[in-house]
């Protein structure tokens, strides 16, 4: 297998305003942005400097007929986008975009767990690009979590299809068990869930990382987005806010408090 199969390589936002979320986020998490080339589709590029983290593209009336919401949805390496998706269906998984070429860049699909969280799988030409630092450098994703409808099924679920094992779990008392998963045997990237009632989801949520979580946070406010919770503090020394954008995505951040 190659070094990506199983690991989140790619994050990518659906909105339907891409000058205002591109700004949104530049001012947030310091991204730059800029549009791919190509006379194509209007495809954004947000960059850590000089990493290439995630990308955006336009919220379609086709979209919105689908059901499609503004979302992040995150993308899973794969040696094989075909096989992969095979393994989710016999999981009892479904295929929202069956598994198709990007010409010059690799092939990619779209797939749903039992519970109905979105993934999207990607086999790239170049398996080393692009490239991140990891979890507690700003500008990068720092946590990967699922607010599942049965987080128990759910860790089962990925650990079968995913290869993805279960390195931890924390007694959240009335929430239950958080479970945090591993690759590879290295350590947690994320964790799992049972959702609270009345939550949205299933869904995965993604942690960007910022150098100071108050001012980050006054930022999303002050760019026309909301925070739904948060600051908190978790394990290991680092705060979280939950939060959305001006076009409603739900999005999080992780970083230190200053104060």
């Amino acid at each position: 297998m190659t070094g990506i199969h199983g690991r989140f390589v790619w994050y990518e936002l659906v909105s339907p305003d891409l000058d205002r979320a591109s700004a949104f986020y530049a001012d947030v998490v310091g991204w730059s942005a800029t549009r791919a080339p190509g006379d194509g589709m209007d495809y954004r590029i947000f960059s850590a400097g000089a990493d290439m983290v995630a990308g955006a593209l336009a919220l379609t009336a086709e979209m919105r007929d689908m059901g499609v919401p503004s979302c992040w949805t995150g993308y899973v390496g794969a040696d094989d986008v075909d096989a992969l998706a095979g393994r989710v269906l016999e999981a009892g998984g479904g295929l929202r975009v069956p598994p198709t070429e990007i010409p010059g860049i690799g092939r990619f699909a779209v797939v749903a767990d039992p519970q109905g969280a979105v993934l999207a799988l990607i086999r790239w030409n170049d398996p080393g690009s692009p490239r991140h630092a990891g979890m507690g450098v700003p500008g990068h994703i720092g946590w990967h979590e699922l607010h599942a409808a049965d987080g128990a099924a759910a860790m089962a679920w990925y650990g079968h299809v995913f290869g993805w094992q279960e390195v931890a779990a924390l007694d959240m008392g009335p929430a239950g068990l958080y479970r945090q998963f591993g690759i590879d045997g290295g350590p947690a990237v994320g964790g799992m869930l049972t959702k609270m009632p009345g939550a949205p989801g299933p869904c995965w949520l993604y942690y960007f990382g910022v150098d100071d979580i108050d001012a980050a946070a006054a930022r999303v406010r002050a760019g026309g987005g909301a925070v739904v919770n948060g600051p908190q503090a978790v394990p290991g020394g680092a705060w979280i806010v939950q939060a959305v954008d001006p076009q409603r995505a739900l999005f999080a951040l992780v970083g230190p408090r200053r104060f």
